[in-house]
């Protein structure tokens, strides 16, 4: 192994044009903004409507603005990592259909499936892979196309997720003390009877005489969901902070994944983290999967400093959960 830390040294991030706020949602079932607001902290999504259009889409827009920012052509990269719960199909992956879009050499590209923490997962391989000495440039996109699993006739779900991508390219960095430090990544299957799209996968095929009974679409137990996330992603945070002996105080930004803001205020709270150095933009998006910790990145690139402590964090369906422990680079 090499003695230099893989760095994010660019982020971007994309989302659809067309917006679902909660008085369209008022519309379409038994809810109302007051009621989403106050409980998600939700206030609109983004929605992709263009027929035959999927993650895919989402993910190549953010990695051709990933790209422009950083100055560099796709025939640079050398691998391609989505974190993705919605591929575009199932036999295809995510991250091949992205590399042929944006037009790279022909390179190694495989999708992560971890739901909500695809993303720190992928950042982690792809940390790994930098640090082998093999890769120089990697881009880890989280992308996911929720509306296309999500049933509008459940007010509990479709309240919950938007569509969207975000993007991040990881680069070796050789100033000691920057980069990605440390991360903790954690699962535990119990949780796939709780939050999960049960048929479309090889156990449970759809089939003519099934597709009607609507489990092809999006499923969770919401209380004993929020009960796993608030523990797991407040213990993963805190944690890391203890392996790299960090104080709330020294931390200068929490990015965590935008599920719910109540499960964001709690795992703050247990870091000691004040909410003023929080990342938050679930209101504008609502839950993308894969995509809200890149999303965040992207908002808040502007607020990062060089040397800036920030902690990723995040919560998914399997279950699955992880925080990784960076200093901001660039």
């Amino acid at each position: 192994m090499n003695n230099f830390n893989a760095a994010i040294t660019a982020v971007a991030g994309w989302v659809p044009e067309d917006r679902l706020t909660n008085q369209d949602l008022e519309k379409m079932v038994d809810t109302n903004d007051e009621w989403i607001l106050s409980r998600t902290g939700i206030q609109e999504r983004r929605i992709l409507k263009e027929e035959g259009k999927g993650t895919s889409y989402l993910a190549t827009k953010a990695c051709e603005i990933l790209l422009e920012k950083r100055g560099i052509s796709a025939q640079e990269v050398d691998l391609i990592i989505c974190a993705t719960a919605t591929p575009d199909m199932g036999f295809v992956s995510t991250a091949n259909i992205i590399a042929h879009n944006l037009g790279t050499k022909p390179i190694m590209s495989f999708d992560v499936q971890a739901a909500c923490s695809g993303f720190v997962y992928a950042l982690e391989i792809a940390s790994n892979f930098i640090k082998s000495g093999i890769y120089k440039k990697i881009i880890v996109v989280g992308a996911d196309k929720m509306s296309s699993v999500i049933d509008y006739t459940d007010r509990n779900s479709c309240i919950l997720f938007g569509d969207g991508a975000g993007a991040a390219l990881v680069e070796p960095n050789h100033e000691e003390g920057f980069g990605i430090l440390d991360a903790v990544m954690k699962s535990d299957g119990i949780g796939k009877d709780f939050l999960h799209t049960y048929q479309g996968g090889s156990a449970h095929p759809l089939t003519p005489e099934n597709i009607g009974d609507r489990r092809q679409f999006f499923f969770q137990d919401g209380k004993t969901v929020f009960k796993h996330a608030v523990t797991s992603m407040a213990d993963v945070s805190v944690e890391v902070m203890k392996r790299n002996e960090l104080i709330g105080e020294q931390v200068d930004y929490l990015v965590p994944h935008q599920a719910n803001m109540r499960i964001i205020q709690a795992t703050a709270k247990r870091m000691e983290v004040g909410m003023e150095k929080v990342a938050v933009n679930i209101h504008k998006y609502g839950n993308t999967t894969g995509a809200t910790i890149p999303l965040c990145l992207a908002d808040y690139e502007d607020k990062f400093k060089k040397g800036d402590n920030i902690i990723l964090s995040a919560f998914g369906g399997g279950f699955t959960w992880g925080a990784m422990y960076l200093k901001w680079a660039y």
